[in-house]
């Protein structure tokens, strides 16, 4: 991600103090205003850099069009433990690292949370692929449909969609090609549930 001037950083920072007063973005007359630019061409020049950059986007049909992209505005991040590899796919073996990856501070679950990099594509139709980063809540149970952590067999941690049905656990991957994992619930231990999914391009 390309770092910002002092002046675009100043533009974002406005941008995102108006949106969250009046629910929409300013304009391009109001951008000028605020910041003493009599050139619309110029202020449409900052926000073209900073949609290059990674954030904002604008719709070109409509004059308050901004729209901030949340997870690269610059907000605080938090580093969190980066606790190894999880399998979207075959089971693979728990590794703990002891690195720490920075994530957005909305990211964060209520409860510890960790991150683990995916192995593997069982999960593609939820748009979670190899070598993603995925947020966990550490927590013990789980909705159905929830995407969970979890422990099978006492060995493997796998990464899946959570479903208790007829007294037995189904651990369903998000890919038609994969077989879900169905089990006696005394076999399946949940490690945690997903929060977010982090991509670096």
């Amino acid at each position: 991600m390309q770092p910002l001037t002092k002046r675009q950083r100043e533009i974002l920072d406005y941008l995102q103090e108006f949106i969250q007063q009046h629910g929409y973005a300013p304009s391009l007359e109001e951008i000028g205003r605020r910041f003493g630019l009599s050139s619309l061409a110029t202020v449409h020049k900052h926000l073209t850099n900073l949609e290059e950059k990674g954030f904002i986007r604008r719709l070109w049909n409509r004059s308050r069009s901004v729209e901030l992209l949340t997870a690269r505005t610059g907000q605080r991040a938090v580093e969190l433990p980066m606790l190894g590899y999880v399998a979207a796919g075959v089971p693979i073996e728990a590794v703990a690292g002891n690195e720490t990856i920075a994530v957005p501070e909305d990211f964060v679950g209520r409860r510890d949370t960790y991150v683990l990099r995916v192995k593997g594509d069982s999960m593609i139709d939820e748009q979670i692929r190899d070598g993603d980063f995925v947020i966990v809540e550490d927590r013990k149970t789980a909705d159905n449909g929830e995407m969970v952590i979890a422990l099978v067999g006492g060995l493997d941690v796998t990464l899946k969609k959570f479903y208790r049905e007829n007294g037995r656990v189904r651990l369903q991957p998000a890919n038609p090609t994969m077989q879900p994992i169905i089990m006696d619930p005394s076999m399946v231990q949940l490690q945690g549930v997903v929060v977010g999914v982090m991509r670096k391009y």
